[in-house]
């Protein structure tokens, strides 16, 4: 027996040991990696620094004196100093630095475009010493993306472009670039979040991550534990310059596809749909009766593009090719994501109903008012009447045309006065805008209004939609709260 009994034990030891030694690699990297040594050497070697140089004037470089009164005892000693006319002054040179990543032997570097915008003259330096002249093959403002190239007679050591996708909040992340021109340096963190928006462009969607970026690490590259770019380093929140554990890197899935555009075309070539879009607040929700206030709101359809006829002013995009549209701002994103010419379903919910349309992308036009997909708000304005609405209407006539300086081909019903504090005024409806819809209902008379008004209080509804024109034709939806 109690030799049946050590037997016992002995195989029970033996067992935990095993699982001790499988359990040892997943413990080691709940903790992180004992040390990022091995990935340093390995990927710094890819990582550049950038130099450029740049002409300006002294007004660029912050030299122009103020300007002073007339008269004042001060304009003598400042006509000393200060050179009389600007515009004919010799340029300077001014230089700036940051850092990029090659991505293939051939030498394609990716920085980000403020890096290198304005330059003259592009350098990327090597942690060997190795210094070579680079040219731009493309830049992307939109999403501060440039792609440079620099020619060489060896093979150059190059990264690998990893998924962002699958970058997870509390992962390890490591930055190397060239804060402060101190050459390569290297910092590590996690991600903090994702999906941020700094309002710097319309496809925002960073990863946060308090790995250190300081002035000179934009360009530089985000990696995970793997070796693999999950990011372009390219913001910070700072009051002196300096890292305060608050950085945004470009995902990496974001920027493939600016990256290979630039690289065949030179330019970035972004589907179209060719509409406006506006976000959908609580209040508007409610007014569909959306369960949430997820998708993109359509504010407005360009003739000239690929929706006309196929979409419609009020109509709620839920989906795009797939992909959930959770906030207003994923749309464009995921738009000028998908290949031009590219057929796509898109799922609407259209006066309570759910369809599918199939649009045939167009290409983005950079001058096209209505490319950017954003929200185009009209002014903020002040608001009316009618004891339910928080604001008085009437039917439109040539004395009220004229005083509003509105067309006799202007439609709708008259905004004649706004109700101070009510919901109408905080929501920037003013004397002398027109409602046009009423719950996804075109309206013409102020008869009509009122109608739609009771069938909405009739049914219960806390909340009415409207759609609202400014006097200069700028549309927009606005849910108003019905007092009771």
């Amino acid at each position: 027996m109690r030799l049946f009994e050590l037997k016992l034990r002995t195989a029970a030891r033996l067992a935990l040991a095993v699982f001790f030694m499988a359990m040892l690699p997943f413990m080691a990297q709940g903790q992180g990696p004992v040390s990022f040594a091995p990935l340093v050497k390995e990927l710094q070697p890819a990582v550049v620094n950038i130099s450029t140089t740049r002409m300006a004037t002294r007004r660029d470089l912050g030299f122009e004196f103020p300007e002073l009164p007339e008269n004042s005892p001060l304009m003598d000693l400042f006509e000393r100093f200060q050179e009389p006319d600007f515009e004919h002054e010799e340029p300077l040179e001014s230089r700036s630095l940051g850092s990029g990543f090659v991505i293939d032997a051939e030498g394609t570097i990716v920085t980000n475009y403020h890096v290198i915008e304005g330059a003259t003259e592009i350098w990327a330096s090597f942690v060997d010493g190795t210094r070579l002249r680079a040219r731009i093959l493309g830049v992307d403002q939109k999403t501060d993306i440039a792609v440079l190239k620099v020619e060489s007679n060896r093979n150059l050591p190059a990264v690998r472009l990893g998924d962002s996708d699958a970058a997870e909040i509390g992962d390890w992340v490591m930055a190397i670039g060239n804060p402060f021109g101190l050459g390569g340096s290297i910092s590590a963190g996690i991600v903090s979040a994702r999906n941020r928006d700094i309002n710097s462009g319309p496809y925002d969607n960073f990863i946060q991550t308090d790995a250190a970026i300081n002035q000179g690490n934009s360009g530089g590259p985000l990696f995970n534990v793997d070796g693999e770019v999950v990011g372009i380093n390219t913001a910070i929140i700072s009051r002196t310059g300096g890292s305060l554990g608050i950085g945004f890197s470009i995902p990496i899935n974001l920027a493939k596809p600016v990256i290979r555009q630039l690289i065949e075309f030179g330019e970035t070539r972004r589907g179209w749909l060719g509409i406006g879009i506006q976000d959908v607040s609580e209040d508007i929700a409610l007014s569909l009766g959306r369960p949430n206030n997820n998708g993109a709101l359509v504010l407005s359809v360009d003739p000239e593009g690929p929706s006309f006829g196929i979409l419609q002013e009020g109509d709620l995009i839920l989906e795009f090719d797939g992909r959930q549209i959770e906030r207003m701002r994923d749309l464009p994103r995921f738009v000028a994501e998908t290949d031009v010419g590219k057929r796509v379903d898109v799922v609407v919910e259209r006066r309570g109903q759910k369809e599918i349309f199939e649009i045939e992308l167009g290409l983005l036009a950079q001058e096209n008012p209505l490319a950017d997909l954003q929200d185009m708000p009209m002014d903020q304005p002040p608001e009316g009447m009618d004891e339910m609405l928080g604001f008085e209407f009437e039917d439109l006539n040539p004395e009220n045309r004229k005083k509003y300086g509105l067309g006799a081909e202007t439609e709708g019903v008259l905004i004649t006065l706004v109700l101070p504090q009510s919901d109408a005024e905080e929501k920037g409806i003013r004397a002398g805008h027109r409602v046009v819809e009423v719950n996804q209902q075109s309206i013409f008379t102020a008869a009509e209004l009122r109608t739609l008004l009771g069938t909405a209080i009739e049914t219960g509804r806390e909340v009415i939609l409207l759609k609202i024109a400014d006097p200069i034709g700028n549309r927009r939806f606005v849910a108003i709260r019905l007092n009771k």
